[in-house]
């Protein structure tokens, strides 16, 4: 690696300390408990059905009889968390083997760190409202440190909120099917993307069936998803008509089905990537350039 690289990924790797200090100290100030992650369980995150995969698979270990694997998210201990700590928040590692392709993306890592959070007895108004004034807090805490932006020779991003607010069928009607992209270079803010039809767990709007309560946040020019998140299917008898619907092997979830059974409080909640957040406010061309050990797909591990 070149001297320049090298300064350059140190500057990176220092407003990435400044971001995740940050995060931790305004979900403390917000009233969530912190917990530590889960990185091997008896279920994780399905991620699917999703035609567009590239998850080559899940790892897992047998481990004393018991077949474990390593965390794709920490969502479903999220919902099994929320029922006794009602706000919670993880800076969670997340395992995702994709296919080499993904490379190209510039948002893509096979390993990478997601703070993840859930709020019990919370609608997505309520989580939207929470990631605004965490964007809010990020514009003042990084203001104070242009010098660092300035050796990449920028300055910090002033996040502007409220953010404005499309469903994903008004961005097809506009921008087409594959409108993430061309939305995201078309602004100069986050924007939010309401309702896709995803996983089991993101809850169905029973008052439009075919609709969903979930909630993407879009970074800005081009650079993309920023956040995933949604209300929870939180009854036994909607969860195991999901994943029916979804042809999930329910025994692989066998666990997370039992506690379902005992009863989840209504809750909602999101993820966003550490590293992606990082690569937009350093404006990095891949965000493997914001890890000093980088893990992209279809790049060779070097340690």
């Amino acid at each position: 690696m070149q001297t320049q690289e090298m300064s350059e990924l140190k500057t990176r790797l220092e407003i990435g300390s400044l971001v995740l200090r940050a995060s931790t100290e305004f979900f403390h100030e917000q009233g969530f408990v912190q917990m530590l992650p889960v990185m091997l369980g008896r279920s994780t995150d399905p991620l699917g059905p999703d035609p567009g995969s590239m998850i080559i698979k899940t790892p897992e270990v047998e481990y004393e009889g018991t077949l474990l694997y390593t965390m794709n998210s920490m969502v479903l201990h999220k919902q099994v968390a929320a029922k006794k700590l009602g706000r919670l928040f993880i800076l969670s590692p997340n395992i995702r083997l994709e296919k080499g392709e993904r490379k190209a993306t510039g948002k893509h890592l096979f390993e990478f760190t997601q703070l993840d959070f859930e709020m019990a007895e919370a609608k997505k108004e309520d989580v939207m409202k929470v990631v605004e004034s965490y964007f809010d807090f990020l514009t003042k805490e990084l203001g104070k440190h242009g010098e660092l932006f300035a050796q990449l020779g920028i300055e910090p991003f002033s996040f502007k909120t409220p953010f404005r607010v499309y469903t994903t069928h008004e961005l097809e009607a506009k921008y087409g099917k594959d409108w993430e992209f061309p939305a995201s270079k078309d602004h100069e803010q986050p924007f939010w993307a309401l309702c896709h039809k995803r996983e089991f767990y993101d809850k169905e709007d029973m008052r439009e069936p075919g609709h969903y309560l979930n909630y993407d946040l879009i970074y800005p020019l081009g650079f993309g998803e920023a956040l995933s998140g949604a209300e929870r299917e939180y009854e036994y008898s909607r969860i195991t008509e999901r994943m029916g619907r979804d042809k999930l092997g329910m025994e692989r979830y066998r666990a997370y089905l039992e506690e379902a059974k005992e009863g989840f409080r209504p809750s909602a909640g999101a993820g966003f990537g550490i590293e992606r957040l990082v690569r937009f406010l350093t404006r990095a061309q891949h965000v493997g350039d914001v890890q000093m050990f980088r893990r992209v797909p279809g790049e060779a591990i070097r340690i």
